[in-house]
């Protein structure tokens, strides 16, 4: 819960910032930016951006501990993408 309430204060920070800079007709394009780049993260650290080969590679060299660590990374960046990419469709479907 702590990572989605990051990502409420994150899409609030940046619905401010963009509302300051750049007013209303704006606002989705920050919050969907760093919804994004968050998603981002989520997809890499998952390690879906690579071919079947090197995930089998990697799945078999790494230790549970690690594939624990890398899943708690994914889920947690997922966490804090969701309510910036939330905020994003609202005023995107508010401002148009």
């Amino acid at each position: 819960m702590r990572y989605l309430l990051i990502g409420v204060l994150l899409s609030l920070f940046s619905v401010l910032i963009a509302m300051i800079f750049w007013g209303m007709e704006q606002v989705y394009l920050v919050s969907g930016t760093v919804g994004c780049v968050f998603i981002g993260i989520s997809m890499i650290f998952s390690g879906s951006m690579v071919s079947g080969d090197r995930m089998r590679a990697n799945i078999a060299t790494e230790t549970s501990e690690h594939r624990d660590e890398r899943n708690k990374i994914t889920l947690n960046s997922l966490y804090i993408a969701l309510p910036n990419i939330v905020v994003a469709v609202l005023f995107y479907f508010l401002s148009k």
